[in-house]
């Protein structure tokens, strides 16, 4: 909204400073300073009244130390989150952009799912909260609407550097701006091309993806069908839209699992999405990603303000998260949290990446299902069930050793800024 003030106040009375409107990189620190302050201040405020309403967790017995203190700490507080992501977005963000519109939908899709099962869980006095298939169905539900709007829709395409096309002016000058003035790597020259023109590439509408470490690391979901022959391309989207109900409902669980110390899943959150933040803007950037030698996404630079207004709200929300907590964020904050990073990074053509990225989410579900699965395995065989961990998810396990909650929880930051920093070196690892 202030997006479209200081342009129209630009673009009509010229203000001074208006202008500052139009770069990503100040709207982007006026939404994380916006969404801190909705967090510090308005989170405090928020908390109070969850107290007061007595909308507390009801802890199970897990045998783990000082699980018993958390009784009564109030839950639902993935209120704060959502509302510090959502209002600055609003505020700064080009609402007009296909990707925030998909990012603001895909963080109140989820919220309102994670916000009935917490409603479920403390007002109907219910433990297990929403039924698990409804929460799946809403899961899918999403990844129908991301997948088949950034497959369809006619906003969403990249730049295809390997699409060249000569476009000059009967003067021999280009029109408009030109990448290079020789052919890529393997484009023949057709007739009448010689060496010296000059190139532009061709923005299209793509299911193509970044595969992370290889060179020419491209692939184009719809090239899995090319075995069945004849237009297998326009077909594409059968293969594209479950990847993304995949990735959006693994994720989102993934985030739900993890959000089982006080600021882990929190702080886990800030620092992945920080990261997509920085492909968001080089992806965005035209300069960069020719530099880069990266896939150019056009208007996907929007996505730096979304980011910094979800970084700012985590930062914020763990003001009170971190131990002891004064409030849990439930499955209101944990399922959008989840959905927002897998979201993002399809947006971006960077999901191929988040076994990397998201390693803290993909290790806390691998620990459940190899615990289940085993644990299921070994009573049929032997009459008892056995297990691999002493308890999942894994930030349990460590809990059973007896390590103190904070040190897992900085030991788990500490892991997820690695895997941070390798997902940030793909861009020139290939």
């Amino acid at each position: 909204m202030l997006y479209y003030l200081f342009k129209y106040l630009e673009e009509q009375f010229q203000v001074p400073g208006a202008q500052l409107f139009e770069f990503i990189s100040f709207r982007a620190g006026m939404a994380v300073l916006t969404s801190l302050i909705i967090g510090l201040l308005f989170g405090k405020r928020i908390v109070a009244y969850l107290r007061r309403k007595q909308v507390g967790e009801s802890v199970r017995d897990l045998g783990l130390d000082g699980q018993n203190e958390k009784a009564g700490t109030p839950t639902m507080g993935g209120i704060i989150i959502l509302a510090a992501i959502v209002i600055p977005t609003v505020l700064f963000a080009n609402l007009n952009n296909i990707y925030i519109q998909l990012m603001l939908v895909a963080t109140i899709w989820l919220g309102f799912i994670g916000f009935l099962d917490d409603y479920i869980k403390v007002f109907r006095n219910n433990k297990k909260g929403l039924a698990g298939k409804f929460k799946v169905l809403g899961q899918i539900g999403l990844g129908v609407l991301v997948g088949a709007t950034l497959y369809f829709h006619e906003d969403v395409k990249i730049r295809d550097f390997n699409t060249i096309y000569v476009y000059q002016t009967e003067q021999g000058e280009p029109v408009g701006e030109y990448i290079r003035s020789y052919p890529a790597d393997g484009v023949n020259l057709g007739e009448g091309q010689q060496q010296g023109d000059l190139y532009l590439s061709h923005d299209t509408r793509s299911s193509k993806t970044t595969i992370p470490f290889f060179k020419n690391n491209e692939l184009n979901y719809a090239n899995i069908l090319k075995v069945f022959g004849g237009d297998y391309a326009r077909w594409g989207w059968l293969v594209f839209i479950p990847i993304v109900i995949f990735i959006i409902t693994a994720v989102s669980n993934g985030a739900n699992l993890t959000d089982g110390l006080d600021g882990l899943a929190t702080g886990t959150s800030a620092i992945i999405v920080f990261v997509l933040l920085v492909f968001a803007y080089v992806s965005g950037n035209f300069i960069l990603a020719d530099y880069l030698n990266i896939m150019y996404i056009p208007m996907s630079g929007e996505l730096v303000i979304f980011g910094a207004a979800f970084v700012g709200a985590c930062i914020g929300f763990l003001w009170y998260n971190t131990h002891p907590a004064q409030v849990f964020m439930g499955d209101t904050g944990s399922l959008a949290i989840g959905g927002i990073i897998a979201s993002m990074a399809i947006i971006i053509r960077k999901e191929l990446l988040i076994p990397i990225l998201c390693g803290i989410f993909l290790m806390e579900s691998l620990s459940v299902i190899l615990q289940v699965s085993y644990f299921k395995y070994t009573k049929r065989k032997y009459g008892e069930g056995r297990r691999i961990f002493q308890m999942s998810p894994l930030h349990h396990h460590y809990q059973k050793l007896g390590m103190p909650e904070t040190k897992i929880v900085v030991r788990f930051w500490i892991v997820g800024i690695l895997l941070a920093i390798i997902s940030v070196v793909t861009l020139k690892i290939r």
